[in-house]
């Protein structure tokens, strides 16, 4: 379990790493001996194993709404009301000060 913790770490602190694709990933994992779970995780999406060798037994629930969330709220949002257009046409203002 500490070597998959180590790796773990290595991964979230290598850019290159965290952000290599699954198949690239799982490649530098084979070289270093990871876990079978820890590779499922990788290349599967399937972190349940992973959690079960870890010892974890749920994930936390955060009350914050994560960056995603704030822009569907923002959309929710009602817009301003403008005030309808005058449906009569304008006219130029008349002319002052002139008289002939």
């Amino acid at each position: 379990m500490t070597d998959t913790i180590e790796l773990l770490i290595v991964i979230g602190s290598d850019a290159s790493l965290r952000y290599a694709p699954p198949s690239e990933l799982k490649y530098v994992l084979d070289k270093a001996g990871a876990s079978v779970e820890l590779k499922m995780a990788v290349t599967k999406g399937d972190c349940a194993p992973l959690r079960v060798k870890l010892g974890i037994q749920g994930v936390p629930q955060t009350q914050a709404p994560s960056h995603g969330d704030e822009e569907e709220e923002e959309a929710d949002l009602p817009l301003p009301e403008r005030p309808e257009p005058d449906p009569s046409p304008r006219r130029p203002p008349a002319k002052r000060g002139s008289t002939r």
